[in-house]
């Protein structure tokens, strides 16, 4: 009978392990496609947005080439997060850093694909670090021939949590260019613009997850030993 006890012990610390995870970890997430390249008539609509929710992903494309291009003119971009002034100027210097890099235009093996996820924690010291209810800004800038500087900017803003309905499927945005519909959500006057900098990383989070599995895995061994005897 003891052993009875004890392996009914250990089956309820390994259901707690298991059903005590973060629920965040199991919600459904939804990804928003942006190809970025000056082709992309979103990016002339005066402001480009998307809103997401955390748990969501950001996928970047890179501009790609299937045809024969000069190398000289494939785009090539730098894309920099930067805080709100940097939004609004197009200007990376003031406070910004770079985040990823579109260089393999003519690559055979397709486009390049960034992906951001907008997660509250990350395990990761330079990841970063997203909060509901503020606004992120990317941009890169190119200049033609002629010395003209045009900018790519998209702005992304993370909805509180309590404003996140998930529906079925996913969303992508910049897929259909014929699309006419607009982001219409504006954010309000308490939104907060937040400055890009990487998350330090967050000791805490990663050593909930770590003592979560080190616990479950001491329990399945301890149980393993039991039924042996």
């Amino acid at each position: 009978m003891p052993q009875v006890d004890m392996i009914l012990f250990l089956i309820l610390i390994i259901g707690m392990c298991v059903y005590g995870q973060d629920p965040a970890s199991k919600v459904v997430s939804d990804r928003y496609a942006v190809f970025w390249n000056r082709t992309n008539p979103k990016f002339y609509r005066g402001d480009y947005h998307i809103d997401v929710c955390i748990n969501d992903y950001l996928d970047i494309y890179c501009p790609h080439y299937v045809g024969p291009v000069a190398d000289d003119r494939a785009e090539r971009y730098v894309l920099y997060m930067v805080n709100y002034d940097g939004y609004s100027s197009c200007d990376h210097n003031s406070k910004g850093f770079k985040r990823w890099e579109c260089n393999r235009p003519l690559s055979p093996n397709g486009p390049l694909k960034f992906s951001e996820k907008f997660q509250l924690f990350t395990p990761f010291s330079l990841g970063f670090e997203f909060r509901p209810g503020r606004e992120y800004y990317y941009i890169s800038s190119i200049s033609d021939d002629r010395g003209r500087r045009s900018c790519l900017r998209l702005k992304v803003f993370v909805r509180p949590q309590n404003n996140c309905v998930k529906n079925s499927g996913t969303v992508e945005e910049g897929v259909n260019f014929d699309d006419n519909s607009h982001n219409s959500l504006e954010p309000g006057d308490g939104v907060s613009h937040e400055s890009p900098e990487p998350a330090r990383r967050d000791v805490n989070s990663a050593g909930r997850c770590q003592t979560s599995v080190l616990l479950l895995s001491s329990t399945l061994i301890l149980l393993a030993v039991i039924l042996s005897l």
